[in-house]
């Protein structure tokens, strides 16, 4: 499966893939995709340009935090919409994450198999790990590998096997290893790349069709987290390319 090449810079946002069901954006971070009690700018604020032609504008199919970059799914039409939020619930979309993270796990692949539930109602999203059985318990589980360890810090893979807010922050604060500039999971960064969180949606397989191949859309590296790799001694485009061969397989639980 090969990525479907960028489309000319069209719109206001980078467009990685476009079809007639769904477009697959390129998310900066630090765009919210919903309206929060702050205000300010938002992805609503740029559907309307990213219509191409149709009479309705997309809406999202799923959803990224606001501090996250990378791809992001938007349905074009109802029919489209209902087609890809059966997909993401039922679990077939393939998504891979890049992250940075400060401390490491112990192995170099591994399972994350561990509950969330909210820290409490007055915290929004804020969730925090808690026993099975505990109230408003969510299974949440997590596969990554480690691509690289350095000076405290460690490169990671993540495959999210569930899709539960703030679960790959969580997580790995969970296990020892909150994702650089994290203010809300104990992450913070003093690196080049500045306190932003170190977290890139990098990869999603969407298997729209059952007669094709699944899309395969990959997110360039953004540049923060492309600088918190030079100081690293990585190159970023082998890092991203170990990134995209990861497959998640599950390992021991942590």
């Amino acid at each position: 499966m090969t990525s479907p090449s960028p489309l000319p810079d069209a719109a206001p946002l980078p467009v990685l893939h476009r079809d007639g069901m769904m477009l697959v954006i390129d998310k900066p971070s630090g765009l919210a995709v919903h309206a929060g009690p702050k205000g300010g700018e938002t992805l609503s604020d740029h559907l309307d340009a990213l219509r191409f032609g149709l009479p309705r504008r997309p809406e999202l199919a799923h959803r990224l935090d606001k501090d996250t970059s990378g791809c992001l799914v938007l349905g074009r039409h109802p029919k489209a919409l209902a087609l890809l939020g059966k997909l993401f619930a039922d679990g077939r979309v393939e998504k891979t994450y890049l992250a940075i993270a400060t401390g490491a796990p112990a192995a170099d692949a591994g399972r994350i198999d561990q509950p969330l539930a909210k820290r409490s109602p007055t915290r929004g999203w804020w969730m925090q790990t808690v026993p099975r059985g505990a109230p408003g318990a969510q299974e949440a589980v997590t596969d990554y590998a480690v691509l690289h360890r350095a000076g405290g810090l460690a490169v990671l893979a993540l495959s999210p096997r569930t899709g539960r807010t703030h679960q790959l922050r969580a997580h790995l604060a969970h296990i020892g290893a909150p994702i650089l500039g994290d203010a809300i999971y104990g992450g913070a960064s003093r690196l080049p790349g500045g306190p932003r969180l170190h977290l890139h949606a990098r990869r999603v397989v969407v298997p729209l069709a059952r007669t094709a191949p699944p899309v395969a859309v990959t997110a360039p590296l953004p540049p923060h987290i492309c600088e918190t790799l030079d100081v690293l001694g990585c190159d970023a485009v082998a890092i991203a390319a170990a990134a995209d061969a990861f497959a998640g397989a599950a390992a021991t639980p942590l």
